[in-house]
């Protein structure tokens, strides 16, 4: 197993949905906070697993230790990044 591989929520993306928590057989999140994930058994969490990160229709969740290259499918571009419209680079 990784080291300290578990989920990380992105709080200002999140909408609390809930489909994360009730997704996760394993007990990694919070089920008493309701719909708002919170990770209380970051050990539970299988190594390599992005099934909880794939389901995430706001793209909120990443991974400890994910040095992969993986971005969650839904994830949108940051809001507050600016790009150059003529060298389509960001700036960010």
């Amino acid at each position: 197993m990784t080291e300290k591989w578990y989920p990380i929520i992105n709080e200002k993306m999140c909408r609390e949905c809930g489909e994360c928590i009730a997704f996760c057989k394993r007990g990694v999140y919070d089920k008493i906070k309701g719909n708002k994930p919170v990770v209380i058994y970051p050990d539970g969490c299988v190594d390599q697993c992005r099934n909880c990160g794939k389901l995430c229709p706001t793209g909120s969740i990443t991974y400890m230790n994910d040095d992969t290259g993986w971005t969650p499918p839904n994830a949108k571009a940051d809001q507050n990044c600016c790009s150059n419209a003529k060298t389509g680079q960001n700036c960010c």
